[in-house]
């Protein structure tokens, strides 16, 4: 068995699209919550940041589905892409633009929902790219596009502190700007070489309901609908992690931005390697499977990381963290599986579908932890989320056989 589990090129191109695009965000996109805090954002201002980032990208998913139908779906996630440079733009604006006190906040949210937007562009169509692909394995081919973020999280956190060291937040803003620009060409030049899916210009309102009358139909069966809520409850509890995963480590652990920076490349470069065996993995197990084995991992050790979180080395940090990311990792493989398996028919809507899950998940756990954190505090609300991923887990496994 190669060590280097095998990927297609169309999985390869969406795969490489995916890690220069989370490498340009990620260069900063690590420091934000620090950031937030340091321009005088409360704990719970933070939590709605991350709500108004994820809810616009599962309000637009149907929308982007719909628009799949009418325009290559390529050109569609280089437009995303592209957004997500406007978006570094309009904070290079932001950092230096000095704006109305009562005008300022809006103008910052204004941005978060245009990169919400973006997103929306850019992973439902690539979805739609790769289920409508006639690839070997889709959980091997979603495993590769997942894993493609712990690749970039490997090295871009210390560019972008180098960076942000040396020119400030506006110089690593800058180099997100021109990074995104690239990628957006290689995306296009890659892929569109050739059309991925027919366009029907004949696509109306009317067959958009139909589809996903149709879809919905097909989800709310048990085999579906169980695994989904479990994939969903992960989803959830990564909205705890989003905004107070790293503000967790400042304010119990004082740990300093260094040594945040540190850790979290350290442990991004060892998952990178992990992955490769969780891919090779993924290829062996029914996507049902995967989900369930993947929640109850990202279960545990979420409630053992609330648990020993006042105690946290830097060893044991790493190893909670690599578990768990290991079984976010599969279970996110498996509910992309499981959705491109079951509504091949459907690949535009089942993109948009399967975009809207993590999105939603995450804006959802935002607002709860937002609006929770400021009277639970940190340990609590972890442990309660890792708690909340087990119950609904083994719920599902009582009722669905996998």
């Amino acid at each position: 068995m190669s060590l280097i589990p095998k990927i297609e090129k169309v999985a390869r191109d969406a795969t490489i699209s995916h890690f220069f695009l989370m490498f340009g965000y990620r260069i900063f996109s690590l420091y934000f919550p620090l950031f937030l805090v340091a321009r005088g954002f409360s704990l719970p201002q933070v939590g709605y940041t991350y709500l108004f980032i994820y809810l616009p990208i599962a309000l637009f998913s149907p929308v982007v589905g719909f628009f799949n139908h009418k325009i290559n779906p390529v050109f569609l996630s280089a437009l995303g892409i592209l957004g997500y440079g406007i978006y570094a733009l309009g904070m290079i604006l932001f950092s230096i633009q000095t704006y109305p006190a009562n005008l300022e906040i809006l103008v910052f949210y204004f941005f978060q929902i245009l990169l919400g937007i973006s997103a929306a562009l850019f992973f439902v169509s690539m979805r739609a790219v790769l289920i409508s692909s006639p690839l070997e394995n889709y959980n091997r081919a979603f495993g590769w596009f997942y894993s493609a973020p712990y690749y970039a999280g490997a090295i871009a956190p210390a560019v972008g502190a180098l960076f942000i060291w040396k020119f400030n937040f506006v110089g690593v803003f800058i180099l997100s700007l021109v990074i995104q620009f690239l990628t957006s060409i290689y995306c296009f030049s890659q892929l569109g070489r050739k059309r991925i899916k027919p366009l029907n210009k004949y696509f109306n309102f009317e067959k958009f309901s139909q589809n996903y009358e149709i879809v919905f139909q097909k989800i709310k069966e048990r085999e579906i609908l169980l695994p989904i809520l479990i994939s969903f409850s992960v989803l959830l509890i990564s909205g705890f992690y989003q905004g107070f995963g790293i503000l967790s480590l400042k304010d119990v652990l004082h740990w300093s931005h260094n040594t945040i920076i540190i850790i979290i490349s350290i442990l991004c470069f060892l998952f990178s390697s992990i992955s490769l065996y969780l891919i090779h993995r993924l290829e062996k197990f029914k996507s049902e499977k995967s989900i369930f084995q993947g929640g109850i991992i990202a279960g545990i050790f979420s409630t053992l990381f609330g648990i020993f979180l006042p105690y946290l080395n830097f060893l044991l940090y790493i190893i909670i963290n690599l578990f768990q990311s290991a079984g976010s990792l599969v279970c996110d493989s498996g509910r992309s599986g499981l959705v491109s398996q079951k509504l091949k028919e459907n690949p535009e809507e089942a993109g948009a579908i399967d975009t809207i899950f993590s999105p939603l998940g995450v804006a959802l756990g935002a607002l709860i932890s937002g609006t929770i954190i400021g009277f639970l505090g940190y340990q609590p609300l972890f442990i309660l989320g890792g708690i909340f991923i087990l119950i609904v887990g083994l719920i599902a496994k009582k009722f669905a056989k996998f």
